[in-house]
């Protein structure tokens, strides 16, 4: 439209040009002529027609070669504008596949973004949802052929299909695979916040501790996780891993992994005693045994007190001894004097061993004490006395299942 005013302007201009040159001349006695001639021909005519004639020709030439270079692009501009329309149905498609994986109609999600990915300004994106369309519909086999095809649209874009490949994997239960994808990624990006979180999500799933020691420096040095969650994820991993050695049982190893453990580790409660457990239960228990005692003497802890008396020994009276001296400060801990009563059957004392453990229940009934109670009396031969405790232990048994229940529906 501003072509054609220009048009226009420039054609009046030049009429009004021509206006005032024909007066001009008319004022002389000759206004002059011009001839032109070819060979055999001529052509005369006045000086006003032919200057009349070259304005007009230059409009003419002018406009045929303005269709002509419109002719000429004509074709680009068809292409281009079925681009653009290519283009935006792609978009309409894109929101409505969006739309429809949202809603979980994901067949009808996935066709649309297949049907026009290939004329879309974001094809990565139309392949990666309908990957997760098809999965979401058990079409594992459509999944893998959409991300490969996101991988040949987009070359460049390793991490963000990878991450969307790994995501699908994980919640496929594909967790060989999610890991393949996922190590692959770190070896491209090792510090990639996104792909070590899924990698630490992906170890968890499968239980897989020791996969998680090796990642807590990364995620704690590229803050993946706040201080808090890595010394939290440090404290539950490293004691899985005390819980897998002894499994095992083997004491070479957890003395191994105990080294490996980083001093504010140890000194967590929970881990300790796992240590010590693991220990115990390996027939280890005499080389942790004056560890233990430090740990008591540290810090009073009931579970520690439980393992002490749970290790096995030669010297069961140099065991009860410490034990005892413990009851002065702690005079009425139920769990102690649970413990001094166990010791003490080790050492063949019974007598001492039923007022131990007496106390203990009139302090804090328990199942276990009602149960060592018990194995005392039928040790002394008394079966009355024994089957009265093991009553007594089962009604404290069932009234904790019950509480539990009440606890549970309440």
């Amino acid at each position: 439209m501003r072509n054609f005013i220009y048009f226009l302007g420039s054609l009046s201009i030049a009429v009004a040009v021509a206006f005032v040159l024909r007066n001009w001349l008319a004022g002389f006695d000759d206004p002059g002529y011009a001839l032109l001639g070819i060979g055999q021909w001529s052509v005369e005519m006045s000086l006003v027609v032919f200057l009349l004639g070259l304005l007009l020709l230059f409009f003419v030439l002018y406009f045929i070669f303005r269709l002509l270079g419109w002719l000429i692009r004509l074709p680009g501009k068809l292409k281009a504008k079925r681009k653009q329309v290519k283009f935006s149905r792609s978009q309409d498609a894109l929101i409505a596949g969006l739309v429809d994986s949202a809603e979980g109609n994901w067949d009808k999600a996935e066709k649309m973004l297949i049907k026009h990915a290939a004329h879309s300004g974001a094809p990565l994106i139309h392949y990666l949802t309908a990957a997760r369309a098809a999965q979401s519909r058990g079409a594992f086999e459509k999944r893998d052929e959409y991300l490969q095809r996101a991988k040949e649209e987009a070359p460049g874009s390793d991490i963000a299909i990878g991450l969307t490949e790994a995501e699908l994997h994980l919640s496929g239960k594909e967790f060989d695979q999610a890991i393949e994808t996922l190590s692959r990624l770190q070896s491209l990006n090792p510090g990639h916040a996104a792909v070590l979180k899924l990698l630490h999500q992906t170890y968890r799933h499968i239980g897989d501790w020791e996969g998680i020691r090796k990642l807590i420096p990364s995620l704690n040095k590229n803050k993946v996780l706040m201080e808090t969650e890595i010394k939290l994820l440090e404290t539950e991993t490293f004691s899985e891993l005390l819980k897998q050695a002894a499994e095992q049982g083997d004491v070479q190893e957890i003395k191994a992994l105990w080294q490996t453990i980083p001093e504010h580790v140890q000194n967590m409660p929970g881990v300790r005693a796992i240590y010590f457990a693991a220990m115990i239960d390996c027939e280890a228990g005499e080389e942790v045994r004056d560890e233990l005692i430090a740990a008591l003497e540290k810090n009073w802890d009931e579970t520690l007190v439980i393992l002490y008396g749970c290790i096995q020994t030669e010297d069961y009276p140099a065991q009860l001894a410490t034990a005892q001296k413990w009851l002065e400060l702690h005079p009425n801990d139920a769990v102690l004097l649970r413990t001094l009563g166990k010791i003490s059957m080790k050492c063949g004392e019974l007598e001492k061993a039923e007022v131990y453990i007496s106390k203990s229940l009139s302090i804090e009934p328990t199942v276990s004490a009602c149960r060592m109670l018990g194995e005392l009396y039928d040790l002394q031969g008394k079966p009355d006395k024994a089957s009265e405790a093991y009553k007594r232990g089962l009604e404290l048994a069932s009234s904790e299942v019950v509480n539990q229940v009440e606890t549970f529906t309440g």
